[in-house]
């Protein structure tokens, strides 16, 4: 098989360093392939790429009839949040609803992503606490469909649990593929992911930013899920980051969501497109170059859209003094 194209490059004075090789794919809801470039086929772990998919549950157990989720904590359902207070505030405030608390996140606990964050936290003498893991969101949306569904809570990671099941037949439906227990493994934050083909997840965005092909349930609830997100990218990612930066230049017309070792999934909604892309190697910001690179492409941005693209891709590389040294280009 031949080896995926060169879709970025890091430069370093007048010579190519790295060269990282990927594949992407734009389709329509339909599946119309718009642009492509490698193997799209390849079985990938999306990985967080695709919450906004494993929070249709949310909808299609009637938790959100049930505990009335804000359009906040759906964003937060479907972010990857960088631990700043808005983000611990949000995830507190709906399982406090719930009647649970941080101890029933089995998440995990990591110090907050954000710098300044990080910073408050050591300052106050405090430990970080499941709230401050960039999924709580997500864990604490599923929580919520625990208690609809009058499941145990406890375990609701494991693969075999109610929750995980549910999540797995709504990834299922909107990507249009059978998620395979040959190709699972245990995402960073201990819920099951699958691989299934690149190609099978841009389907799967384009079909929810449409509506197409899904059953009328699950379209209305993806069309929430997309609204509450571009609404509020601050509650997506966080400060300074591609996805809350992507999302708010765009003003609703992009959906955008960043996956672990390389992966970028979203759709543009006014064309009804779904896009999918992995960067080989994994490297996460020559993943946001080609991400970037690819939007320039097809997303038709402004001066304004182009200008924070832009700033993705062609990422300046610095010396400890901040000098210059190099950069990383995209080259989809």
């Amino acid at each position: 098989m031949d080896a995926n194209p060169i879709l970025a490059e890091t430069i370093r004075g007048n010579w190519v360093e790295n060269r990282h090789r990927g594949a992407y794919v734009v389709v329509d809801a339909s599946g119309k392939i718009i642009a492509q470039a490698g193997d799209i086929e390849r079985a990938i772990f999306p990985r967080s790429a695709i919450k906004s998919m494993q929070a249709l549950p949310i909808f299609a157990r009637e938790a959100e009839g049930k505990f009335h989720h804000s359009d906040e904590e759906l964003a937060l359902a479907c972010a990857s949040h960088h631990g700043e207070e808005a983000h611990v505030a949000t995830a507190s405030g709906l399982l406090a609803r719930l009647g649970l608390s941080a101890a029933d996140l089995e998440c995990g606990a990591h110090l907050p992503t954000n710098p300044a964050a990080r910073e408050a936290l050591r300052a106050q003498g405090a430990e970080p606490s499941p709230l401050h893991n960039n999924c709580s969101g997500k864990h604490a949306g599923m929580l919520s469909v625990a208690l609809a569904m009058g499941v145990p809570t406890s375990g609701y990671v494991g693969r075999e649990h109610q929750v995980q099941q549910e999540v797995r037949a709504a990834v299922e439906t909107v990507i249009g593929e059978t998620l395979s227990e040959d190709r699972c493994g245990t995402d960073g934050c201990s819920i099951p992911t699958y691989a299934a083909p690149l190609r099978a997840f841009a389907l799967g965005f384009a079909r929810m930013s449409t509506g197409e092909g899904l059953p009328p349930n699950l379209a209305r609830a993806a069309h929430r899920l997309f609204d509450a997100a571009t609404k509020h990218p601050h509650l997506v990612a966080g400060t300074g980051h591609a996805d809350t930066l992507i999302m708010g230049a765009f003003a609703g017309r992009v959906m955008q969501k960043i996956g672990a070792e390389g992966v970028q999934c979203g759709a543009i909604r006014d064309k009804g497109w779904g896009y999918a892309l992995k960067c080989d190697d994994g490297h996460m910001a020559a993943s946001q170059a080609m991400l970037a690179g690819l939007l320039i492409k097809i997303a038709d941005p402004d001066a304004a859209q182009s200008r924070v693209l832009e700033q993705f891709a062609r990422q300046p590389i610095k010396s400890v003094r901040g000098a210059q040294v190099g950069e990383l280009v995209s080259r989809v």
